[in-house]
C-alpha cells in the first residue's frame, strides 16, 4: 500500500492547523519594534529600516493585491502591534493559497482508492476554506491591537497618578509628563516617551505631541491626558484633582470592560457545556434503548 499521499495529506493539513493556530495566539506587542521607532524620533537622520524577506515580499504582494476591491490593510493595528503590512500580507496570501490545495491534497487518497471525485466538489471546498484563512489575519489582529489598548489603557491609568504626583510636587506640565513616563518600562511608557522626545525636538507642547500619537494608534485615553494637560499652565492644583478624578474613573471603566469580557466568554462556554450534557445523557441512555429494541 502506498503512504505516500496519506502522508503528503497529514503533513498538509498539520502545516494548515500550525499557521492557524499561529494567528490566533495573542503575543505582546512587539517592544523591539517601539524602541526602534523610539530611536528613530531622536535621531536627526533616522536611517532607513531593515526590511526582512517576509516583509519585502509581502510589499511585493501588496503593490499588486492593494489595488483589488475588498483587499484591506489595519495599518493603525499593525502599527500599534509593531508589525509590517507586508508580512500580514504575505500571511494572509500563504493561508488562502494553503486554503486552496487542501481539500486538492486531501482529495488525492480518495482518487488513489479509486473512488470519482467530482470536480467542483474541492474546488468549492477550497474556495470555502481559503476565504475563511484569508480573514483570519484580519480577526488576529484586530483581536491583538484590542487587547493592546486595554493594556495601554492600564499602564496610562497609573501614568495620570504618576503625572499627578509630580505636578502636586510642584513640577511643570512638561516635566511631568516626561518624569512620569521614565517611571514606567512597559511598551505603553516607550511610546509614551517617544512621543515626548519629539515634542522636544520639534519644539511643540507635549499634550500635542500626545494628541498625535492618539490620532496615530486610536488611543482614546491619550486624548484625556493631553486635555487636562493643556490648561495645566495656569491653575496646577485643578489639573491635579482632574487627574486623579479621570484616574479615578478609568479604574472602574476598565474593570467594567474585563467583567464584561468575562461574562461573554461564559455565555460562550453555555452551548458547548449543554451539548456535552445531551451527549452525556445520550451515553447513558443507549444500553436501555438497545436492551428494549433488542428484547
Amino acid at each position: 500500500m502506498n503512504i505516500t499521499p496519506m502522508v503528503l495529506t497529514g503533513g498538509a493539513v498539520g502545516a494548515g492547523i500550525a499557521l492557524l493556530v499561529r494567528e490566533l495566539l495573542r503575543p505582546q506587542p512587539a517592544l523591539g519594534a517601539a524602541l526602534q521607532r523610539t530611536d528613530q524620533r531622536v535621531l536627526a537622520a533616522p536611517a532607513a529600516p531593515v526590511l526582512d524577506r517576509d516583509e519585502v515580499w509581502g510589499r511585493w504582494l501588496l503593490e499588486r493585491l492593494g489595488r483589488l476591491p475588498g483587499v484591506r490593510v489595519p495599518t493603525q493595528n499593525l502599527a500599534l502591534l509593531g508589525q509590517g503590512p507586508g508580512r500580514f500580507m504575505l500571511q494572509k496570501t500563504s493561508l488562502a493559497a494553503l486554503g486552496l490545495l487542501c481539500p486538492v491534497i486531501i482529495s488525492i487518497p480518495w482518487i488513489v482508492a479509486g473512488v470519482s471525485v467530482p470536480f467542483y466538489v474541492p474546488a468549492l471546498f477550497g474556495l470555502l476554506v481559503a476565504g475563511v484563512l484569508w480573514i483570519t489575519p484580519d480577526l488576529a489582529v484586530r483581536d491583538k491591537a484590542k487587547r493592546a489598548r486595554e493594556e495601554f489603557a492600564h499602564a496610562m491609568a497609573a501614568y495620570l497618578d504618576l503625572v499627578a504626583l509630580k505636578r502636586a510636587s510642584d513640577a511643570g506640565p512638561t516635566t511631568a509628563l516626561e518624569k512620569a513616563a521614565e517611571v514606567g518600562r512597559g511598551w505603553p511608557f516607550v511610546y509614551v516617551q517617544g512621543a515626548l522626545v519629539r515634542a522636544r525636538l520639534e519644539k511643540i507642547p507635549p499634550w500635542q505631541a500626545l494628541t498625535d500619537l492618539r490620532d496615530e494608534y486610536d488611543l482614546p485615553v491619550l486624548g484625556d491626558i493631553a486635555e487636562i494637560m493643556r490648561g495645566s499652565s495656569t491653575d496646577g492644583a485643578a489639573v491635579y484633582k482632574q487627574l486623579r478624578s479621570r484616574s479615578a474613573a478609568l479604574n472602574p471603566e476598565l474593570l467594567a470592560l474585563q467583567a464584561a469580557e468575562a461574562n461573554a466568554a461564559s455565555e460562550k462556554m453555555t452551548a458547548p457545556g449543554a451539548l456535552l450534557a445531551v451527549q452525556v445523557m445520550l451515553l447513558m441512555a443507549f444500553p436501555a434503548v438497545v436492551r428494549m429494541l433488542t428484547s
